[in-house]
């Protein structure tokens, strides 16, 4: 099923799994974790645009092949579609990394409630895919990315915190975290925080 199939007169669900966690923008009806099968979340797109630049890339989340990611699933009223996709469209398809695709979710307060929901899948095939890299050079993406969006360690950490609050804990990302809020610790910034 794609968007052009789909009856502008139904509800819209988009599921996030980055930055559309914790910082979606749009109107939306209903806010439910969610769960889709045959992807998973990974740190592979370069950022040129919103977390880097073309001369200092940051690295962003996309939905890669195989596996599953947990996330939240937004439904957005029919009413409000055209405008929503409009909206998604010019934040996540700026350079085309992104392919926009409908894919079936499953929704955590329903085991037995699948709905079609749109995803920003990874898109092997363009430039700025940066596929699997190792944990040190995620690191140096990461710290060095700032863009239109702000600083990359600011969206790694956000996701990371959402990911938290949900109960989710992803090895390799967390592990991220965990060297990025290291660097940036010292102890009289650990105290001033606790006041």
């Amino acid at each position: 099923m794609n968007l052009a199939e789909a009856s502008s007169s139904d509800d819209l669900w988009v599921f996030g799994y980055g930055s559309l966690m914790w910082r979606p923008d749009f109107a939306f009806q209903e806010r439910v974790p969610a769960r889709l099968i045959g992807a998973h979340r990974a740190l592979c797109i370069y950022s040129f645009v919103h977390r880097g630049t073309p001369e200092r890339p940051g690295l962003v989340l996309g939905l890669d092949h195989g596996g599953t990611c947990r996330g939240i699933a937004f439904r957005v009223a029919a009413g409000a579609r055209a405008a929503t996709l409009a909206y998604l469209r010019d934040r996540e398809l700026k350079n085309r990394v992104y392919r926009e695709v409908m894919r079936a979710v499953w929704l955590h307060n329903d085991p037995q409630q699948r709905v079609q929901a749109l995803c920003f899948v990874a898109d092997r095939g363009h430039p700025q895919y940066a596929g699997r890299l190792t944990l040190n050079e995620q690191l140096h993406y990461v710290r060095q990315g700032q863009g239109q969006s702000g600083w990359n360690r600011d969206y790694v950490l956000e996701t990371v915190k959402e990911m938290e609050r949900m109960g989710l804990r992803e090895g390799e990302l967390h592990r991220l975290a965990e060297q990025l809020r290291g660097a940036h610790e010292t102890p009289a910034k650990s105290r001033s925080t606790r006041t």
